[in-house]
């Protein structure tokens, strides 16, 4: 079964939380702080695997969570750090976020791609110690992995794309040029999935040419099976439109030519735009003069025309030839542009986003960010308490307070924390 598209739940691990600990020995009077580290989560890894051709085994296990970071320990020992998960897919797979459908990663080459990092350990309160402040009795938890839904999209790694209507000889030439060996029969959708096969026009040069079925008028719309495939001709560095030069079924070369540009125009713009090769297969079957009539309409229209005759491999090795020069002047195959995935959370609390409302004289004050340094607060240790103190002074959440006419004993309500006012 050939399956291009999988949607998966991706979740890094979180990082283990800092200790609170202080050192403890005989003899030694006031050890101070010794609480270690929190480990860092594991990250997702994606790594390309040749043996693998589909997305097959996305469909049946969903959710990929790597292993939490372990928590601090005492004597300043650090937690261990997550073992990043590692998932292999086809090359040429795209990483989407499903919800935005950003690129987050293009694994198409043999290095790992990170697609989701773990958070960092928090501190354990050793990194607190001054020389006013002593005993810190609060540390830090760890923070979160990333965490989102994706789109797992496949597109084909392939110089050569192979495009036509359905019986025209596609499969024919790609099994006659390589080591393919698709399905061939005398009847349309033969071809049910993308076939791939490495082309050796001479001994220490080849390509890698793929078929592309199922391709009729409509097929961007739904049409056919070219809607399902079209997204794998987006990485081919040239196509051969291969034709059926003899109308042997009735239709007219030149109207199923502008029919399949007209939908690979209607896929997508770029596409319309890559560099096309006509290949006018069955030419056994054609009229010469016809031939010689279609050949110059193309070759006028600025398309190189070559002449083959597949089943018989007649006219394939010029071709292919013709393919190896063109390739040599063409730019490499398709790398998309990707985006790391960042948390929205992160976001705001990057930009220390806040609103402050008034409702029955308690001020209200909305800021998610916040959740995390007072779940980490202690409020009975004076120092922890100072210190959310003065996150909500340099956060600009006191002055907007104050400019809101607050006043000493007045309630202010964070995220749920109710607290009276006092200058």
């Amino acid at each position: 079964m050939f399956v291009d598209i999988a949607k998966v739940h991706i979740k890094a691990g979180n990082g283990g939380n800092g200790a609170v600990s202080f050192h403890r020995e005989k003899y030694v009077a006031a050890g101070g702080p010794d609480g270690g580290d929190g480990g860092k989560g594991g990250n997702v890894v994606m790594i390309a695997d040749k043996n693998l051709s589909t997305l097959a085994d996305f469909r049946y296990k969903r959710k990929y969570v790597a292993p939490n970071g372990g928590n601090g320990g005492t004597k300043r020992c650090s937690g261990k750090k997550g073992e990043d998960l590692i998932l292999k897919v086809p090359f040429g797979t795209l990483v989407k976020e499903e919800s935005t459908g950003k690129i987050i990663a293009d694994v198409s080459t043999d290095e790992p791609v990170i697609v989701a990092y773990g958070g960092n350990g928090g501190w354990g309160n050793t990194h607190f110690a001054t020389a006013t402040r002593q005993i810190p009795r609060y540390a830090k938890d760890g923070l979160p992995g990333d965490e989102f839904d994706a789109v797992l999209e496949l597109k084909l790694l392939a110089d050569v794309g192979l495009i036509g209507f359905p019986n025209v000889g596609k499969s024919t030439l790609i099994s006659v040029v390589s080591e393919a060996k698709p399905k061939i029969a005398n009847y349309h959708f033969t071809t049910l999935s993308p076939v791939l096969g490495v082309v050796r026009p001479v001994e220490d040069k080849s390509f890698v040419m793929a078929d592309i079925p199922g391709l009729v008028e409509g097929a961007a719309d739904g049409v056919g099976l070219g809607h399902e495939f079209l997204r794998h001709v987006e990485r081919c560095r040239l196509l051969l439109h291969v034709l059926d030069i003899s109308g042997s079924e009735g239709r007219d070369p030149i109207e199923d030519f502008d029919k399949i540009n007209s939908e690979l125009k209607n896929f997508s713009e770029e596409l319309s735009t890559r560099k096309q090769i006509v290949v006018a297969n069955k030419c056994d079957l054609a009229e010469p003069e016809k031939i010689e009539e279609y050949k110059k309409y193309f070759e006028e229209k600025g398309y190189e025309f070559y002449e083959i005759m597949a089943p018989i491999n007649e006219g394939t090795q010029k071709l292919m030839l013709a393919v190896l020069k063109n390739l040599a002047d063409l730019p490499p195959i398709k790398q998309y542009d990707t985006e790391p995935f960042v948390k929205p959370e992160n976001a705001a609390e990057i930009n220390r986003e806040f609103s402050i409302t008034v409702k029955n004289g308690v001020y209200e004050v909305s800021a998610p960010w916040i959740m995390k340094i007072m779940n980490n607060t202690n409020p009975d240790d004076y120092e922890s308490l100072q210190y959310f103190e003065r996150v909500l002074r340099e956060s600009g959440i006191i002055d907007k307070l104050r400019e809101m006419g607050v006043k000493n004993n007045d309630s202010v309500n964070v995220e749920g924390i109710e607290f009276d006012y006092i200058e």
